[in-house]
Order: structure tokens, then C-alpha cells, then sequence
């Protein structure tokens, strides 16, 4: 068993929680998926564990393309411009899109992303998030496969980092309020 970093408060989601909810979402968009094929575009970099486990949970085929994108700038809380880092390699006209990120918090640029996708005429989009923090949201977006609801806490691990770290621990935790604030 792993230790608990001393940055860390405590473990919201551990291993096993994740991957059932992972299988439940991947059942779930294989029967809505069932005889099409699909473009999952994953979020980068925090969607890259998430992302792994649910296109092996999803028995539709899938092509895979990724999205690098910033709104944080080094901070812990978003800009609210979102520049775009890495573009998708992929043409998306007339076919089915699957956004694939991490977590939904104040829906800025997911919004920005869905928008982006619009513009390139797919067939269909929707959006699979594993966190939602809904007391965050700024902007409205709609989520169609959601793995966990979550309170407004700063988390990370399964591929949320703080400052790059913690992206490899295999749960996800809540990070100390002293190590991302250091005036509380």
C-alpha cells in the first residue's frame, strides 16, 4: 500500500472506486455508442489515465486524438482566456466526438473546447468528464457521462496535478489547503 504524501489531506476516490465507476461509464457509452464508431478526444494531460482505462472499458471502436489547451498560466485558478497548445490531428466532419477530460469546474474552457469541436461539423458531441465540481461552474455545459460529483476541494492524483505533481498516484485526493494556499 502507498503512502499517503504529507501534502495531502485525504483520499476522496481510491483505486477500486475509479475503476468500477470507469467500467460502469464505459458500459454506459458502449450501449449509446453501440454500431458506431467514435473519435475520443482526450483533454490533455489530465484526461490521459482517465482516458486509457475508459477506451478499454468502451468494446465500440474508438479512434483516439488529443487536445492540449491552457487556462491556468501556473496558478490554481483559471485565467479565463484558454489558448490552444496542441490541436487535434484528426478531421472531425461528420463524425461522433466523445470529449474525454479530467474534471468540469468552472466550464470555461470546456465550453471553449465544446465550441471549437462545434466548428468543425461533427456528427455528434458529447462530453465525458470524471469529476464534475458543479459549485465551481461559471459557464454552463452540459455533461452526458459524469463519474463523480465532487465538493470544492483541490484535488489531484489518476491525472490531476498541482504544479505537475501527483499526476502518477492511482486515487484521487484532496490536497492541503496550506500547499496550494500558503496564506490560510
Amino acid at each position: 500500500m502507498r503512502l499517503l504524501p504529507p501534502e495531502m489531506d485525504r483520499i476522496l476516490y481510491g483505486e477500486a472506486a475509479i475503476a468500477e465507476r470507469v467500467a460502469e461509464l464505459g458500459a454506459e457509452i458502449s450501449r449509446d455508442y453501440a454500431g458506431r464508431d467514435i473519435i475520443m478526444v482526450g483533454v490533455l494531460k489530465g484526461a490521459v489515465p482517465f482516458m486509457s482505462d475508459l477506451m478499454r472499458a468502451v468494446t465500440v471502436s474508438c479512434t483516439l486524438d488529443f487536445l492540449s489547451v491552457s487556462s491556468y498560466w501556473r496558478g490554481t485558478q483559471s485565467s479565463g482566456v484558454v489558448r490552444i497548445l496542441k490541436d487535434l490531428d484528426i478531421p472531425l466532419e461528420g463524425r461522433d466526438v466523445l470529449i474525454v477530460d479530467d474534471i468540469l469546474d468552472s466550464g470555461r474552457t470546456l465550453s471553449y473546447i465544446i465550441n471549437l469541436i462545434e466548428s468543425r461539423n461533427p456528427a455528434s458531441i458529447r462530453l465525458c468528464a470524471l469529476l464534475d465540481k458543479p459549485d465551481r461552474r461559471c459557464v454552463p455545459v452540459k455533461v452526458d457521462y459524469t463519474g463523480f460529483t465532487i465538493p470544492d476541494v483541490f484535488i489531484v492524483g489518476y491525472g490531476l496535478d498541482y504544479a505537475e505533481r501527483f499526476r502518477n498516484l492511482p486515487y484521487i485526493g484532496c490536497l492541503k489547503p496550506e500547499v496550494y494556499n500558503p496564506s490560510t
